[in-house]
Parts: structure tokens; C-alpha cells; sequence
């Protein structure tokens, strides 16, 4: 499926990226400016905003995530956990408003959950530098066909899958035991063959382009991850655990594949 050298995965994603929970609002406005440069000035998804920050009325009760490159030292992707509102007043999560109409009930119904088990990942994002690649320039975050060849470790799709098990594992250590998103289905379908068990809970809808409302159990995942897979994994594990030190997160315990 890899080149041979995607074999030590988690070693080459330490030499090249790391993973930081946005634990300080100094790290935060990092990720809402990468949002902006994204969503607002790439796509145009969001209007423009003068002091250069992406923000929604979701972010002061979500967990924020960002990437660096190693070479750089700069914050390139980042992406956000959106908890239920306090009380929730029947609000919902966004993708419960945008798919209400469309969702799978009989497969899972998010308002019969409990609440505090619940999220969304959102937001997911990487600056233009880093997604130049063909067929990248119109999406915020993607996986290629070619990430599936035979390529050097430089080309694994490091960055999306960062962001993705990054989001896994902070969402693991606050007890929240299922994950949804809206997703493109060509973006699911590459995550999936990587071992991501995004499961489609039904049917799509237009929200800046065709996307799938989707789900992730979270321990479906973990106990399903390939074990190529897991050197990665416990690599970003081990980057949330530093980051979230001393931060009285409700756990900290490290994910042991």
C-alpha cells in the first residue's frame, strides 16, 4: 500500500510536523487566522473580516488544534472540536441544523445521545503552501489518489491525517465517544482507506459544495487502527499529551496502540 519508507511513520511525521493543542488564546487567534486565510481569502466561504480572524459563536465551547512544520517553526492546518452548547437549548451542533433534514435516524440520531459524549469535528484547514498539489486548490483539506502509491515518505498525506488523529486522540482524552462531520465523499473515502472508519449516516447535502454527514466511534477506530498506522497515531498521541501538560485537561492519559 506504502513505500517501504512509510513504514516508520510515526518517526518520519516527528521529523517533519507536530501536533498542538491551542490550549492558550494566543494559539487560538493561530488558528482563526489560518481560517481566515482559508475559508475567507482562498475559498471565499466566509466573508472577509477585518482583523484577519475566521471566529463563529462555536469556538469559545470547542477544543482547537493546530500543526506546525518543523522546517518552518510556522502553524500550517489546524482544526476544531465543537462541543454542544451548555444547556444546548436545542440549538444542536452545526451539522444537526444543516442536515436535519437528512439525516439517517433509523443508523444513529444525535439528539438521543448523551450530549456531554458528543462533537463535531469542523474547521479543518491547511494554509495554500501546503496543499498546491493538483485538485487541492479549491478544498481546504484533502487526500490524493496519489498518496496511495508507491512514493517516498514525504509524499504520505501527513498533514490531513495529523489533523485527523490529532482531533481523535484530544477528542478520546475528554471522554467523547463519537465524532461527527460533514465530509466530501471522495475526502472520506481516502481517509477510509487509511483505516478511519468514517461511517456515512446519510444523505448529502449542498453546504459549499456536496457533503456527507458522517460519523467516527471513536473506540471502532482506535480498536480497528492498521498497525502501520499506529507509530503515527502514537506519535500525534504523544505531541496532545505535551501539549495538554499542566492544562488540567479531565485526563491525560496516552493512547497505548
Amino acid at each position: 500500500m506504502f513505500a517501504h519508507e512509510t513504514t516508520h511513520l510515526g518517526t518520519a511525521f516527528k521529523q517533519y510536523f507536530e501536533v498542538v493543542p491551542a490550549v492558550t488564546e494566543e494559539l487560538r487567534q493561530e488558528a482563526y487566522r489560518i481560517r481566515h486565510s482559508v475559508y475567507c481569502e482562498d475559498l471565499q466561504f466566509e466573508s472577509q473580516q477585518a482583523n484577519g480572524l475566521e471566529m463563529d459563536e462555536y469556538d469559545d465551547y470547542s477544543l482547537h488544534l493546530l500543526i506546525r512544520s518543523i522546517s518552518s517553526g510556522l502553524f500550517i492546518g489546524c482544526t476544531r472540536i465543537v462541543r454542544p452548547l451548555p444547556g444546548d437549548d436545542g440549538k444542536g451542533l452545526p451539522f444537526e441544523k444543516i442536515c436535519a433534514q437528512t439525516l439517517e435516524r433509523s443508523v444513529i440520531d444525535p439528539s438521543k445521545l448523551p450530549r456531554d459524549k458528543i462533537a463535531e469535528i469542523s474547521r479543518l484547514a491547511v494554509i495554500s503552501a501546503y496543499r498546491r498539489r493538483k485538485g487541492e486548490q479549491n478544498s481546504p483539506i484533502n487526500i490524493s489518489e496519489q498518496d496511495f502509491g508507491n512514493e517516498p515518505t514525504t509524499r504520505f498525506p501527513y498533514i490531513p491525517l495529523g489533523l485527523y488523529y490529532g482531533t481523535v486522540e484530544l477528542a478520546r482524552i475528554y471522554n467523547i465517544e463519537v465524532l461527527f462531520m460533514l465530509t466530501e465523499e471522495r475526502l472520506a473515502n481516502h481517509f477510509n482507506k487509511l483505516g478511519s472508519r468514517l461511517e456515512f449516516i446519510g444523505a448529502p447535502v449542498e453546504h459549499h459544495g456536496l457533503r456527507f454527514p458522517s460519523m467516527i466511534v471513536i473506540s471502532h477506530l482506535l480498536e480497528n487502527l492498521k498497525p502501520i498506522i499506529r507509530p503515527l497515531y502514537q506519535a500525534i498521541a504523544e505531541d496532545i499529551k505535551a501539549g495538554l501538560e499542566g492544562k488540567n485537561p479531565q485526563k491525560t492519559e496516552i493512547y497505548q496502540p
